[in-house]
C-alpha cells in the first residue's frame, strides 16, 4: 500500500468548546465497570460476577445494536476535565485491587466466587487501567508517566510500556512489529507470539539503551516486575496461596484482553518499513460503547497518526479502515477464528483492492 489518502486537513479542524464538554463527560462512562467490580469484592456471590457480565455479555451482545458517534467536536487538549477522568480511573483501579484482597481476608469471596472476582478483575484491568496506562505513558510528564507504569505493574504487564513505545509505533504493520497481527493469524497463536516476541524486543531495546547493564533499576523491565511481585506478596498476606493465584488470573485476564486490543487494532494491515505511518495501518471504529467505555482508544487511526494527541481530542477519519464492530461486541468473534475471518478478510480485500 503505497497510496496515503488520508490527511488531517480532510478533518474538520474545529474546537468547539459546548460539545466538547458534552464529549468528555460522556467518558465518564466508563467508570461504570469499575464500580461494579467493587460491588461484587464487597457483597461477594453473584454480583462478583457482574461486571465481567456486563463487559462480555451486555455490551458485547448491545454494542451491535447501538449505533455510532462521529462527531469531531473537542474542547481545548490542556481541558482539566480529561485529566482528572484519568487520576479517577487510576484511583478506582488501586480501591479493585484492595477490596478484592479485602474481600478474600474478609471471607466475603469464597470457593468459586473468588475466581468469579478474580475475572471479574481481570477484565477491569485490561478495559480500565491497561488503557488509562497507555494514555498516561504517551504523556511529557514523568509523574503521568510513573502512573501508567504503576498501573500496567498492577495488572501483571512489564513490556508493553517500553515495546509500545520505542517499537510499537515505530515499526506498526512491518513484520518487525511484534504487536501487529498477520492475515490468517489467530488470536490465540497471535497472544503467545506477540508476546514472546514483544518481551525479547523490549529486552533487547533495554539491554542497548543501559549499554549492557541489563540487570539494573534503571531497567524499565524490572522496575514493574518488582512491583508486581510487591502486590503479589500483598495478595498473599491478605487471600493466601489462593488469593495469590487469583490475582495471577486476573492479571493473565487483563494481559490477554491488552493482546486481544492489539490483535483487532492492525490485523492484516501491512505497511513497507520505510513507508509513513497513515491512517491505512490502524483500524478504528465509532462505536458508541467503545468510544467512551475505552476513552476513544477505538479511535486508533488518529492515535497513530499523531500518538501524543490527548485521548478527548481524537479524531474520526471516514475513509480509514474500519472495523465491523466495536471492541465489546468483537470479542466472542474474534475467539473463534473462522468467524473472525469472515468479518475481516473481506474488508481487508476491499482496501487492497482501493489501492
Amino acid at each position: 500500500m503505497n497510496k496515503q489518502p488520508y490527511t488531517v486537513k480532510s478533518l474538520p479542524a474545529y474546537i468547539c468548546p459546548v460539545d466538547g464538554m458534552t464529549r468528555n463527560w460522556k467518558y465518564f462512562a466508563g467508570l461504570l465497570p469499575g464500580i461494579l467490580v467493587l460491588i461484587g469484592n464487597l457483597y461477594g456471590g453473584w454480583m462478583s460476577l457482574a461486571n465481567a457480565a456486563f463487559i462480555l455479555v451486555f455490551l458485547g451482545i448491545a454494542e451491535w445494536f447501538m449505533g455510532e458517534d462521529h462527531d469531531n467536536a473537542h474542547s481545548p487538549a490542556a481541558d482539566t476535565l480529561p485529566e482528572l477522568l484519568l487520576s479517577l480511573h487510576a484511583v478506582l483501579h488501586a480501591l479493585c485491587l484492595l477490596t478484592f484482597f479485602y474481600g478474600i481476608y474478609q471471607g466475603i469471596l469464597q470457593g468459586a466466587w473468588i475466581w468469579t472476582a478474580a475475572l471479574s478483575l481481570g477484565i477491569h484491568g485490561g478495559s480500565s487501567a491497561i488503557v488509562i496506562a497507555h494514555e498516561l505513558i504517551h504523556k511529557k510528564e514523568n509523574g503521568k508517566q510513573w502512573i501508567g507504569r504503576l498501573l500496567l505493574a498492577s495488572s501483571g504487564n512489564f513490556y508493553f510500556h517500553v515495546h509500545h513505545l520505542r517499537i510499537h509505533h515505530r515499526w506498526v504493520g512491518t513484520a518487525h512489529d511484534a504487536a501487529t497481527a498477520r492475515k490468517g493469524e489467530s488470536v490465540y497463536g497471535f497472544f503467545v507470539r506477540s508476546i514472546v516476541q514483544q518481551i525479547r524486543q523490549a529486552a533487547e531495546s533495554e539491554d542497548k539503551r543501559l549499554k549492557g547493564k541489563f540487570l539494573s533499576w534503571k531497567n524499565e523491565m524490572l522496575r514493574p516486575l518488582f512491583i508486581h511481585a510487591l502486590i503479589l506478596g500483598l495478595a498473599l498476606a491478605f487471600g493466601g496461596l489462593i488469593g495469590m493465584l487469583a490475582y495471577g488470573f486476573a492479571c493473565f485476564m487483563s494481559c490477554f484482553l491488552l493482546e486481544y486490543v492489539n490483535y483487532i487494532e492492525h490485523y492484516g494491515l501491512q505497511r513497507a518499513a520505510e513507508e509513513k505511518v497513515t491512517p491505512e495501518h490502524s483500524w478504528s471504529t465509532d462505536k458508541t460503547v467503545s468510544r467512551y467505555l475505552l476513552i476513544d482508544l477505538s479511535r486508533h487511526a488518529d492515535h497513530h497518526a499523531f500518538p501524543s494527541r490527548p485521548y478527548h481530542t481524537l479524531r474520526s477519519y471516514s475513509d480509514a479502515p474500519t472495523l465491523p464492530g466495536g471492541y465489546a461486541g468483537l470479542v466472542i468473534p474474534a475467539l473463534i477464528p473462522p468467524l473472525w475471518y469472515s468479518l475481516v478478510h473481506p474488508r481487508i480485500e476491499a482496501l487492497q483492492h482501493a489501492h
